[in-house]
């Protein structure tokens, strides 16, 4: 077991008593303290002694100092962990850390006794992925974070997915399944009910796409999950649904395996459209067409954002990477 010496964290102090210089230099140059003449000689001894000993800033302290905790706060709404999800943090994360930021996500949950991480971490800016409650907004600026980017809730009389673009992916897929000559369409949702407003969107999305195009709406709907979908398809493929908008590729991949499976082939009876452009849609034999947002790049749009507001420089534009593409595959016949 570990002694409480060795424990014991490393000061600028101990620093300073190593090298036998005053703990008033060792506490410029470990701060970058600006206006202050320190040999070079110096500056280098008090930075090879502090890592020798393995001194560590006190972050808690170093943010009283200076105001800031170069901490950027994401608060996630409780959604699967996907590819896409996955890819957006990391960038985001990797653009705010050479920046000298770190970023932390929370997901708060209904009747958590947990205390929110924007009291505790004290972060310069928080950020929503989804439009948070005017509640929880009031609190977070209460607490003392000067800056809060996020939609409110209550604000948005009919949720969507930001104005970067998302919307496009829905009527990519429909318009693309009526240009292969498909008539007789279906939408395929995830029936996991974390992510029953995104579900609902994309639906609404397209179906508003398929009105506007034919005047008339989805021959069938449904959620699909590994229990229900091989009796759904079958239901559909009776009724003459030719082609199908699945909500996400995994959704896309289950419908054309079990349309597979029952004897029928993709495209020839079903065409299949996913969304995310994840890399299961381009091992899935048949391969899947499906539309791709630039994930990556929208972590990069985000973390550029965080930093715009605690330098007070210019928003970043959004640029191609907020934009839709259709990725077309073996799925609709390409």
């Amino acid at each position: 077991m570990a002694s409480s010496e060795t424990l014991k964290r490393v000061t600028a102090a101990d620093v300073a008593h190593a090298l036998g210089i005053s703990r008033a230099t060792v506490g410029f140059v470990l701060n970058n303290t600006p206006g202050q003449k320190i040999s070079a000689v110096t500056r280098e001894r008090v930075l090879a002694e502090a890592k020798r000993l393995g001194y560590r800033p006190h972050t808690a302290a170093r943010a009283l100092r200076s105001g800031q905790s170069r901490i950027v706060l994401l608060i996630l709404p409780d959604w699967p962990m996907d590819y896409s999800m996955r890819t957006h943090l990391d960038e985001a994360s990797l653009v705010l850390d050479r920046a000298g930021y770190s970023l932390v996500t929370m997901t708060p949950h209904p009747g958590g006794q947990a205390q929110p991480l924007w009291e505790t971490l004290r972060p310069d800016v928080v950020l929503g992925m989804a439009p948070l409650p005017r509640e929880m907004t009031s609190e977070i600026r209460e607490s003392g974070v000067q800056h809060v980017l996020a939609a409110v809730l209550e604000d948005q009389p009919e949720p969507a997915q930001g104005d970067l673009g998302f919307v496009e992916g829905p009527r990519l897929q429909v318009e693309h399944l009526l240009s292969t000559g498909r008539r007789m369409l279906a939408f395929a949702g995830s029936a996991d009910p974390r992510i029953a407003d995104l579900v609902r969107i994309r639906r609404t999305l397209a179906g508003r796409t398929l009105t506007e195009r034919t005047g008339t709406g989805f021959a069938a709907d449904a959620d699909i999950d590994q229990g229900n979908a091989a009796e759904v398809l079958e239901d559909w493929l009776s009724r003459g649904v030719d082609g199908v908008v699945a909500y996400n590729d995994d959704i896309a991949a289950l419908v054309a395996g079990s349309v597979l499976r029952s004897g029928r082939s993709v495209p020839g009876d079903v065409a299949v459209v996913g969304h995310d452009d994840s890399p299961l849609a381009s091992l899935f034999v048949p391969g899947l067409t499906s539309v791709r947002i630039d994930t990556a790049g929208l972590g990069r749009y985000v973390a550029e954002l965080a930093l715009s507001a605690v330098t007070d420089s210019p928003k970043p534009e959004a640029g191609p990477e907020t934009e839709a593409h259709l990725v077309i595959r073996q799925s609709t016949g390409g």
